[in-house]
Formats: C-alpha cells, structure tokens, sequence
C-alpha cells in the first residue's frame, strides 16, 4: 500500500514538472511567434522584449522608446494606453517607466546645467530644447517647486536655432541664468559659442543610448522618467515619492 501510495505522489510530481514545462515552452513560442511576425512586418522596429499583460491573449511589445500590444500572432498591433480602470493606473506608462529606469548617479553631470532652488536637496536631469515649447512650459512649472537641483542636459533637436542657441547657452559666463533667461524671459542668449562644446553632442549621443525621443524628459533620481512637460502638483508628489 505504501509502494502504490508513493509511486501515485512520484507520478503526479513528474506530470506536474512536465506540465509546468508544456505550459513554459508554449509560452515561449508565443513570444517567439509575435517576435518573429512583427519584426518581419515593422521594418526597423527593435523588439527589447515581449510579455504577456494582465489581459488574456494580449502582449505586451517593448519597443525602447514605445509600448504597443499585440495579439498572440502578431497579426494585429494595438497602440495606446492601457488603463487600470479600478486604480486609475496608466499601465503603459508606468511599465515604460521600469523599463527605461536609468542609474542616475551615473549621469554626466559635468555635461548640464546645473540650477539649485532653495537647499537643492531633491533632483531631477532634464533633457531640454531651448526651441522646444513643452520645455518653456516646464521651466515655469519649475518656478513653484522648491528645494530641487535642476540639471538641464541641453538636448538640440528641433533645428540648427535650437543647436547655435545651445552652444550660446553652454558658452555663457552664469550658464543657469543665460537659460532661465532665454526659457522664461525670452531673452536670447548672446555669448559668443566660441567655448568647447563638445558636452552637447555628448549629451545627443547619451539621449539617444536613453531612449530620450522627445523633450522635455524628465529622470528623477531613483531613476525613472517622467515624459513631457508634467504639471507642478504631479511632479511635486513624484519628487516627495522618491527615496
């Protein structure tokens, strides 16, 4: 009776392996079915990584600078948010977050502008484009958050302006006042860009190796990013939420 008992539990325990196993590897051609499809019909896309959502039968489809959803054939893409309607959660924007966290202490520092308000205790980096509108619009909402350092990484990609105005920026004597001045007094940098500026074609290529594909772009230091021109009362509390 013992024997037969023992060998029903060593019989379960191996279709339980085997089962967890088929489940796994059919998993896994799933993942690698979408992969496969879509790169053959996205053209340059870069797949970072696939994974299943909280929905059955979507996919999430990691893109570096993008999120979209996919069925389990890859026939059909879906582009946009998915909300958590009980929470109120953009799940997008949140997994985009995680996946893109960065180590901020790593950050070239020595490449930014740096500004302190009040004790500068709290810090953010910002990818910025002295042309860019959204970034105006951030450099006011900054006005109303205290005790921050700022470390704007000029980040010219909307024109050759936005290039010749960065380098003025870069070259000034106070370079925090030269673009404060310019991004909420309009008044236009006037040092010569006779100084090394080197730092903004680092700061490109380091933007590009980030996925940072719009301005302004927000990291705060735990990491995560924040995308697009965010108003005070979310980046305040997403300051205070960082540990």
């Amino acid at each position: 009776m013992k024997t037969t008992f023992r060998f029903a539990l060593a019989t379960a325990a191996a279709l339980a392996v085997t089962f967890g196993i088929g489940c796994s590897a059919q998993a896994d051609q799933t993942i690698d079915k979408i992969k496969s499809t879509l790169e053959a019909r996205m053209g340059d896309a870069t797949i970072k990584s696939i994974e299943k959502t909280p929905i059955a039968g979507l996919y999430e489809v990691n893109l570096g600078s993008q999120i979209v959803y996919s069925d389990a054939s890859g026939n059909y893409v879906l582009i946009g948010d998915l909300v958590d309607t009980r929470s109120s959660r953009n799940l997008t924007e949140a997994r985009l977050s995680e996946t893109n966290k960065i180590d901020f202490a790593k950050l070239p520092f020595e490449n930014a502008v740096k500004v302190v308000k009040g004790n500068g205790s709290r810090k953010i980096a910002v990818f910025s484009d002295p042309n860019c509108p959204y970034c105006k619009q951030l450099e006011s909402t900054l006005k109303s958050i205290d005790n921050v350092t700022v470390y704007t990484f000029l980040y010219p990609v909307l024109s050759p302006d936005s290039t010749a105005k960065s380098k003025s920026i870069w070259c000034a004597k106070d370079r925090g006042v030269s673009w404060e001045s310019w991004m909420l007094d309009h008044k236009a940098p006037s040092a010569s860009a006779s100084c090394d500026t080197t730092a903004i074609d680092k700061n490109l290529k380091l933007g590009r190796s980030m996925n940072v594909t719009g301005t302004p772009t927000v990291f705060l230091a735990d990491g995560h990013r924040l995308p697009g021109a965010v108003p005070a009362d979310r980046l305040e509390k997403e300051l205070s939420a960082v540990r």
